[in-house]
């Protein structure tokens, strides 16, 4: 809020001459940065906006309605005897300003309708014993609404003081990393209450302005890191810089990050432990497998980051070797990714800093073992905004190679309004797929309102079609599925079964009782729980699945 003063002499207490010191704008909450504060508006029909503003954040808007002129009033403190002066900037409609109840001659002034800022003034003396008056602003009967801004009561002080001095904002929070390009970071943050605007810096050096909690930088090369920062300005100065956050422009020609995943993929977990299924290194993983999940990363004290720890009981010799294994599966074309989560795991990102940990510690974990990416598989509950942005976070530092997959269970995804189906809608833009697990929960809904019992090939079909017909695209839905019935509690189906769900969303052959009203040839595919239970099977799930999903249309 700035406060306008009135330029040129003021007469004090009937004295010509010019203000003195004494002299404050005695009005309270002048600038509508504390909402309707102090003031009072006829019917409701007062409001603080903030757009369009003259200074601050927030300025009063004003709507007539029917016999309602939309009047909003304050009584002020002021001395007997004394003149001030009234002024205010307005904006739309009719607007008019004026003062009652001054012990003199009562004052008003206004204007037809403005379409900027226009400054409204006028001058009253009050009365040898008047120590409040009641200044008010108003609209009239039919017209459009009306803004005010930077209202002003200038004279001496009634006792009751004025606004205090401008204090400069605070730091904002929340910085995070949006969409990228080749030449382009995305930034956005938080609000700050009294902020006017903010500055952004790259680098260090400041190299835009914005007046929302957005911006693009740009002019950025390609494929290359940056750190970014903002601070938050209004009248009375800047605020200190907020905490630093990394944005990776994408490459230039095509990411080469890592092999691209085909348009029907097979998805398979790797299980680093041993809980008596085939004991794999990675690259003794069946070659039908497009998407190698390494299961699992663990976390940190530190809440959002997350480490990976070989375990000893695959039998590497060392890191050495298992980093050598993940660069064959790249060099023959697929994608090994690190899954985050599982039955026991998990991993806390509920805030900014854990957010921020979360991506900086997983693209840690991609350079050092040249993971292509990151899978979701948390099921112990998720907070979909900081999810995001720790995945929007990752995506800028990843770039466009960045493999996103998901592992929700059947109950995460029933509605679009559960926290993992807000979260795969809010990353849609950099999301691989998601592949539900259909196993360990029993019946379940369909998307058609009927009740679908596990291990059936409408249990497959409808609940994907849940998937299918909320918003993700048919390239991001995949079947999940254990690989035999040691890999899961429940809901293991035979590679037939899942064949023919695929057969029914794609081609629409092969249905059971539900068949959806359309197919979606672009399906991504399957996955399965893990490549280790399908080796002890003998690999009968990949060796029946995996030629399927690679022939799908």
């Amino acid at each position: 809020m700035v406060a306008v003063v009135a330029a040129g002499a003021l007469s004090v207490g009937g004295m010509g001459g010019v203000a003195q010191a004494a002299d404050i704008n005695v009005a309270k909450n002048a600038g509508f940065e504390a909402g309707l504060a102090n003031w009072s508006c006829s019917g409701g029909s007062g409001a603080v906006v903030g757009s369009p503003v003259r200074s601050g954040a927030g300025a009063l808007k004003g709507t007539p309605a029917g016999q309602d002129n939309a009047k909003c009033s304050q009584s002020v403190a002021v001395q007997p005897n004394s003149t001030y002066t009234l002024s205010a900037w307005v904006q739309g409609g009719y607007a008019y300003l004026g003062a009652s109840g001054t012990g003199t001659t009562d004052v008003s002034t206004w204007t037809p309708g403005e379409s900027g800022w226009k400054q409204l003034t006028t001058t009253f003396r009050t009365g040898a014993s008047t120590r409040a008056v009641t200044v008010y602003t108003h609209g009239w009967y039919g017209q459009s609404a009306y803004l005010v801004d930077d209202l002003s009561v200038f004279g001496p002080d009634g006792g009751g003081g004025g606004d205090p001095d401008p204090q400069a904002p605070g730091t904002p929070a929340g910085l995070a990393t949006g969409a990228v390009t080749t030449s382009s970071v995305a930034l956005s943050w938080n609000a700050v209450s009294s902020a006017t605007g903010y500055n952004i810096y790259r680098d260090g050096t400041k190299v835009q302005t914005a007046n929302g909690t957005s911006a693009t930088v740009t002019g950025l090369a390609a494929a290359t890191t940056y750190q970014f920062q903002v601070s938050a300005t209004n009248a009375a100065g800047e605020s200190a810089k907020s905490a630093a956050v990394s944005g990776r422009t994408s490459p230039g020609g095509g990411d080469p990050g890592g092999p691209s995943v085909p348009r029907h993929a097979l998805t398979g977990y790797w299980q680093n432990f041993n809980n008596g299924a085939a004991v794999q290194k990675l690259r003794d993983v069946q070659a039908q497998f497009d998407i190698i999940a390494v299961s699992f990363a663990d976390s940190t004290t530190t809440p959002g980051q997350i480490v990976f720890n070989l375990d000893p009981a695959v039998g590497y010799s060392g890191i050495a070797e298992f980093k050598s294994d993940v660069a064959a599966k790249k060099a023959a074309g697929k994608s090994v990714i690190i899954s985050v989560g599982g039955e026991k795991g998990n991993v806390t990102i509920n805030s900014d800093a854990s957010a921020t940990a979360f991506a900086n510690s997983t693209y840690a974990l991609m350079q050092e073992y040249g993971f292509n990416g990151v899978d979701i598989d948390l099921e112990h509950g998720i907070n979909s905004t900081y999810l995001t942005k720790a995945l929007r976070q990752l995506s800028a530092k990843a770039g466009s190679g960045l493999v996103l997959t998901m592992a929700p269970q059947t109950i995460d995804m029933q509605s679009t309004g559960s926290e993992y189906f807000k979260t795969a809608l809010a990353v849609k833009d950099i999301l691989t797929v998601v592949n539900m697990q259909y196993y360990n929960s029993g019946s379940m809904l369909g998307c058609d309102g009927q009740v679908y019992s596990q291990g059936s090939v409408d249990f497959l079909t409808a609940l994907a079609c849940i998937q299918l017909e909320g918003g993700l695209d048919p390239s991001q839905v995949g079947l999940g599925v254990p690989a035999s019935t040691r890999g899961a509690g429940s809901g293991y189906v035979s590679p037939t079964i899942v064949n023919n769900a695929l057969n029914c969303l794609t081609r629409g052959t092969n249905c059971g009782n539900f068949k959806p009203s359309k197919t979606y040839p672009s399906l991504r595919g399957a996955m399965t729980w893990s490549t280790n239970w399908d080796a002890t099977a003998g690999n009968a799930w990949s060796n029946a699945v995996g030629p399927h999903v690679h022939a799908l249309p």
